[in-house]
């Protein structure tokens, strides 16, 4: 998906949901990294995170797509845009927009040491010639 057919796509959605219709911009932002999407008040225009396009799951951009159009239309139309105004709480439950981005998946690495078997589950990788167990001092190995 391009950002000309996210914004064709956003227009649709405003159009169907708010009966209203999205005249500004729609970008992908891949510096979003814990966001599913970001309203931007000075210009209306609408950044989306390209992980949630790619995704199977369309129910999960349509959601996000839903969540931004909020504090689009909200914000034209001078009510409250915040997550905390009850207009903006009101108006996301009446088209069914999602409150939060599914967190990410994580994907762990998973270590174990060849004497004691302690199992280590990491974030990132680690050097296995430098670190050893924290329980017997044994050497670790990466588990597929």
């Amino acid at each position: 998906m391009t950002d000309l057919e996210l914004t064709q796509y956003i227009q649709r959605i405003s159009l169907k949901y708010f009966q209203r219709p999205f005249q500004h911009q729609a970008n992908f932002n891949r510096r979003l990294k814990t966001t599913g999407g970001r309203y931007h008040l000075n210009d209306h225009h609408i950044d989306i995170n390209p992980r949630f396009a790619e995704d199977s799951d369309k129910s999960v951009l349509l959601g996000i797509v839903k969540h931004e159009l909020c504090h689009y239309h909200l914000h034209l139309a001078g009510g409250g845009y915040r997550h905390r105004d009850r207009d903006f709480k009101q108006w996301l439950a009446a088209v069914g927009g999602s409150r939060y981005a599914p967190a990410p998946v994580s994907h762990a690495i998973h270590y174990q040491c060849q004497q004691c078997c302690q199992e280590y589950l990491r974030q990132r990788h680690l050097n296995t010639q430098r670190y050893v167990c924290g329980k017997c001092g044994g050497r670790l190995q990466l588990l597929q």
